[in-house]
């Protein structure tokens, strides 16, 4: 276990990229979320009416209905006998859910903070006069949070975790597991700035398991807001016979660093044993709670066996005097976590808290004065917490985008509720999806067939890049069709028979059927221009049949007379021609360009009219083309619908122009001719690393280590080139196994510099407002600070690192996903290098050099920037590895550099503030992990 103090504490390692909510729009959610000046959301399910609300009487927060945020369900009062005077108005109705397997509310306009309390609550008051609790699941996005199991009617149940939002809204699905019918209470959404609670990631979030206030002797006094602004839920741990209470009316402080901001009244209040010589003891289980909650409340408990987090508040509330000394330690499973005391300050917070989770079937932790102490022990607050993987990935954004817009415009009935394609076994119906291993779900067909839908063909099908069947038939739709169709590259079969469509048929999707690329269905809609537009009227029939020979003659005339222009232009000028006059006057920001421009005509030429995909990213599909003089290419389109705008071309078609390194992806050119941008780059044939590191490459072989060896040290050339080679330096911020290209020698090349930022070398760090990058690869200390530096590419280039050794993915899609470092560490923990090394390897490796390998990617990954090298430093030592694998010849039986086994060990603690952590190991070191000194103040 790793413990951690509040300077220094870094979240746990894990992927960004997750989106954790993906959700679609609901039909009678275009009203937004209604956040108060705190930017809480309090939502009571089942109250009637879709507007009006309520000023909750204790805490004076504002609780609105929740029909704005849903549109199933149904509202009920829960039993008589099961309302009480002083119950709050919240707990008296609840909204329940008979039809459909997932049911979500979806809140919009979320502030700008990207973590949050989300907090559930459960009355089941026999509302429905069966007497029969049902249980039934939670999910936040896709994830799965909690299983609801409520045993008594008049229980009042909390479900609270603590997740990371990168989106501007999230939802809340309840899940029917056939156990009965789900219902809710009421729904809490409470934002955190983003530096609290470090621990909760796009990896990971927290699920509450208690949150205790030691000292209050009145068992019903639960802490919340105002007392706590972010209106946390302090329950008291009232035992009068056990313990001794110390309390003060003075103010208890935090530090502006503090991570956790423990609210005054908290802290105010304190326990200690009643005889000096005892100890404070907390104990629990899995799947158990370590406290027992104010009579009639019960707190959902995470899944069996969970990991847990615990954060241990402390607070001196007496001044000593004399020679008078409270010393404590934390032990825990009879372990300390600290090998010296640490002592308290007056009046200020100090916390202790392990930042990596663990897991044992039982826990004994206990707070006890050293021999030192003169003093008792005491303790203010605890925390403990279950932690949930938030890895799985949701339904590609623009999907979900398109698909709920297209939900809205034709009121679509169907059980659409939830992420469109996740889970599996809940895909909204009528859709089928794609799921490749590592990349987000794609819908790649749609049938609305005999839906009712009327009004024009949606402008949001065309934002479905990925859809090869496409079914609209039999429905109601007027207007054109629109020729935007023809631009979804995976299009096969569109069916728009039996409508009301108008107009002709589009040239795009007339060259379509003429090259045999698309099926094109379009009989039954009377008004639609066919014969009398030298178009057949006969039903699914290809258009091509029908084409009159003269304009086939014309087409290829203009296209034979355009390639010769093109192929005497190219003579003409060469080319590479690196002399350009920017086409567009424009454009000043593209004058100081050094390679050729094309334009999008030339494009169409070079690609063959975009036959052929190399692949997809976040700017658009990418092409292979072949210049005049036949070098090959490969040609980056910007889609329309690409997040990715002209800042970020401008930005990487700079950069490409500056930047020369044999190891960096040369740009040959780039197109920026009207709506259309794109980026010629030399071809890479061989693909992606990703490519071969997880299914070998396409002839069936796997990449030998020695190959894997000369790919790491030449991506680690090209990132210091960035960082030290360039006047600015530049940050890639999207280092990962698909940005760097293999060309036919299997050379590295470093690529994809849309996200790249340049820094001042005075500076330390670049300041954002956006958090980048992709899931599994994002530096921890990033995302809590929004402020990338060179150490941040030295983070994701180990999480590359520890792919090249051991064949997996950044996030693995285990039972339970889990990120690579974290899968690395356990299994080295157990001195199991074997365990780690990718298999299809066949043991042709030197272990010395696997070892080192593994050393230096976890060095890289430390939690904190500090305690990684620089590339500098990678790259030397990856030439030592280099250097130690042909020394040894294929000898592997020698161990010179074998690892200390107990430098893995997670059950102990490690100084975050030193050079070693629990990811941090060194060669030939037999020796324990250095232990820190002791919790921080706060």
């Amino acid at each position: 276990m790793e413990l951690s103090r509040p300077r220094a504490i870094m979240a746990a390692a894990g992927p960004w990229l997750l989106l954790l909510c993906l959700a679609a729009f609901a039909v009678l959610q275009a009203a937004r979320a209604q956040h108060d000046n705190n930017g809480f959301i309090s939502i009571d399910c089942g109250l009637s009416g879709e507007t009006g609300g309520y000023e909750d009487k204790a805490t004076k927060l504002s609780y609105v209905p929740d029909a704005r945020f849903i549109d199933a369900g149904t509202n009920h009062n829960i039993s008589a006998e099961y309302v009480t005077g002083s119950m709050a108005k919240s707990w008296r109705n609840v909204r329940s859910f008979g039809a459909g397997t997932r049911n979500c509310y979806t809140l919009r306009s979320l502030v700008s903070e990207p973590k949050y309390i989300i907090r559930a609550k459960f009355k089941y008051g026999n509302y429905d006069g069966l007497d029969s609790p049902p249980v039934f699941d939670l999910y936040i996005g896709v994830n799965y949070w909690y299983t609801v199991n409520i045993s008594r009617s008049d229980e009042l149940m909390i479900a609270e975790a603590i997740a990371v939002v990168p989106d501007d809204f999230v939802q809340v699905c309840l899940v029917n597991t056939g156990a009965g019918t789900p219902f809710i209470s009421s729904l809490d959404v409470r934002p955190l700035h983003r530096t609290l609670y470090p621990q909760a990631t796009v990896a990971q979030g927290l699920a509450l398991t208690s949150r205790l206030n030691f000292g209050p002797t009145d068992e019903y006094a639960v802490v919340r807001y105002p007392s706590d602004p972010y209106d946390r839920l302090w329950f008291p741990m009232v035992d009068m016979l056990g313990w001794a209470v110390i309390s003060t009316t003075k103010e208890v402080q935090h530090r502006n660093d503090d991570l956790f901001q423990v609210p005054s009244a908290v802290l105010r209040t304190a326990i200690r044993p009643r005889n000096a010589s005892q100890k404070i003891d907390l104990s629990w289980s899995s799947g158990s709670s370590p406290m027992k909650p104010p009579p009639g409340y019960m707190l959902i408990l995470g899944r069996p066996s969970p990991e847990y987090i615990v954060i241990l508040h402390f607070a001196e509330l007496q001044v000593l005097r004399g020679n008078a000394v409270r010393q404590l330690n934390v032990v825990l499973n009879d372990k300390p976590w600290y090998p010296q005391g640490f002592t308290l300050e007056y009046l200020y917070g100090v916390v202790a808290c392990n930042s990596l989770p663990f897991q044992y079937s039982s826990y004994n932790l206990s707070v006890e004065a050293t021999g030192d102490a003169t003093l008792p022990p005491i303790i203010n607050a605890a925390e403990i917490y279950s932690v949930f993987p938030t890895t799985h990935l949701g339904t590609h954004s623009q999907d979900v985008s398109a698909i709920t817009a297209i939900k809205t415009k034709y009121r679509v009935k169907k059980n659409w509720m939830g992420d469109p394609c996740v889970p599996n076994a809940m895909a909204w119906d009528r859709l089928t999806c794609s799921y490749a291993t590592g990349s987000n779900p794609r819908i790649t067909s749609v049938n609305l067939s005999s839906s009712g839908l009327s009004d024009d063909i949606s402008s949001s099908f065309t934002n479905l890049k990925a859809v090869k069947y496409l079914d609209l038939s039999n429905n109601s739709l007027i207007g054109s069709i629109p020729d935007a169709l023809s631009q979804l590259p995976s299009l096969t079969v569109l069916d728009l028979s039996g409508n009301k469509l108008n107009g002709s048929i589009p040239s795009g999707l007339v060259k379509r059927i003429q090259d045999g690329s698309l099926d094109l269905r379009y009989g039954n809609n009377p008004n639609l221009c066919t014969s009398s537009c030298n178009m057949p009227a006969k039903t699914d029939m290809k258009l091509a049949s029908y084409i009159a020979v003269p304009a086939v003659l014309l087409v290829v005339i203009v296209s034979l007379t355009t390639l010769l222009i093109y192929l005497l232009k190219s003579k003409k000028q060469g080319s590479m021609n690196n002399s350009i006059t920017p086409r567009n006057e424009g454009h000043n920001s593209l004058r100081r360009l050094e390679s050729r421009q094309f334009t999008y005509r030339e494009l169409e030429i070079i690609t063959n009219n975009f036959q052929r995909v190399l692949g997809q990213g976040g700017f658009g599909y990418v092409y292979d083309g072949f210049l005049g003089d036949g070098t090959q290419v490969a040609v980056k389109l910007r889609s329309h619908s690409s997040n990715q705008g002209a800042k970020e071309f401008l930005a990487e078609a700079q950069i490409l122009t500056r930047i020369h390194h044999m190891n960096l992806v040369s740009m040959i050119g780039y197109c920026k001719d009207g709506e259309y941008m794109a980026l010629v780059y030399e071809y890479m044939s061989e693909g992606t690393l990703q490519e071969h590191i997880d299914g070998c490459n396409r002839n069936g072989a796997c990449l030998p280590w020695t190959k894997r060896l000369r790919i790491a040290l030449e991506s680690a050339q090209g990132l210091e080139y960035l960082h030290k080679g360039c006047n600015p330096p530049l940050i890639h911020r999207d280092v990962k196994s698909t940005n760097i290209l293999l060309n036919a020698k299997l050379e590295a090349r470093i690529a994809d510099f849309g996200l790249s930022k340049a820094f001042n070398s005075a500076d330390t760090h670049v300041s954002t407002n956006t958090l980048v990058g992709t899931p599994g690869y994002v530096d921890p200390e990033y995302q809590m600070t929004m402020q990338p530096t060179t150490k941040s590419d030295v983070y994701s280039f180990g999480v590359v690192l520890l792919e090249l050794v051991t064949g997996k993915p950044a996030i693995l899609q285990e039972a339970v996903p889990i990120n690579i470092i974290q899968w690395v560490r356990q299994r080295l923990a157990q001195g199991n290098i074997e365990a780690v090394v990718d298999a299809s390897m066949h043991n042709e490796y030197d272990v010395n050099a696997v070892w080192k390998v593994a050393d230096i990617a976890l060095k890289c990954t430390s939690q904190s920037s500090v305690h990684r090298p620089t590339m500098t430093e990678v790259v030397a030592q990856l030439q030592e590895c280099i250097d130690l694998e042909n020394a040894h010849g294929g000898d592997h039986a020698n161990n010179d550099y074998n690892m200390s086994y107990d430098d893995f060990t997670t059950d102990q603690s490690t100084n975050v503030s030193q050079s070693i952590t629990a990811f941090d190991m060194e060669l030939n070191l037999r020796r324990s992990p250095t232990m820190s000194t002791g919790p921080a103040t706060r």
